[in-house]
């Protein structure tokens, strides 16, 4: 199973999570401190991150942003805050969070949330094993390596972003749903709103586009496509 760093300033919150998952089966390592799990993930070996946002120091949105801008971009992260109105809950997915749980939260929603982030990312490896690359005009995809390309420029996806573009480029010439890429990328016990596939095309555009090229087409009251190369 995995190991799963829990970083949230409440021991109570900590605690609860701690036995659920390892209920569950996993390793479980805990903080209450932002700038500590930075120095803790420096270390590797952290497959997922649960993720308070409201902390003394360094906040969970912080310590977000600092984990995207390395190499590897970091493990997946699941937010938790108490702040649950839809734009925190879309500033964390902005910042490069793969799910966002709002408290008071039940421990059953939370492990299955964090098992369906684990299951996606353990499918994407998977087939990254195979050494797959996917091109699309200036964008290419490298499975083997989970990275992404434009203009031979690396950019940093998540794994969400990742899985969403590969799908969009690996079906192109057809539209696919919002309801088709939640299904590409998320586990149906998994609560994804459209809005939030919205917000990550909006995320990927917004890595891509400063380097020449969206690959992205959205088709009004259809869905998405991967759009035509430049010529």
């Amino acid at each position: 199973m995995a190991t799963i760093l829990v970083v949230d300033d409440d021991a109570h919150i900590r605690e609860v999570i701690q036995y659920a998952l390892t209920q569950e089966g996993h390793a479980v390592e805990l903080t209450g401190d932002g700038g500590a799990a930075w120095t803790r993930l420096q270390a590797g070996g952290i497959d997922l991150l649960v993720l308070d946002v409201l902390m003394p120091g360094m906040d969970g949105l912080t310590l977000c942003r600092r984990l995207r801008a390395t190499e590897d971009g970091g493990p997946p992260i699941v937010f938790l805050s108490s702040r649950g109105e839809e734009f925190d809950r879309v500033l964390g997915l902005e910042l490069g969070g793969d799910d966002y749980l709002p408290k008071p939260f039940g421990p059953r929603e939370l492990v299955t949330r964090i098992n369906a982030v684990l299951r996606r990312a353990t499918r994407q490896s998977t087939a990254a094993a195979a050494g797959a690359r996917i091109a699309h005009g200036p964008v290419a995809l490298d499975t083997a390596r989970h990275e992404t390309t434009v203009n031979d420029v690396r950019v940093e996806l998540t794994v969400t972003e990742f899985g969403i573009l590969r799908t969009l480029l690996e079906a192109r010439g057809r539209v696919l749903t919002r309801g088709q890429l939640i299904d590409s990328v998320r586990e149906a016990d998994t609560h994804i709103t459209e809005r939030t596939v919205d917000t990550h095309i909006r995320r990927i555009r917004a890595k891509l586009r400063p380097h020449g090229f969206d690959p992205i087409e959205t088709v009004h009251g259809l869905g998405y496509k991967a759009a035509a190369p430049p010529t």
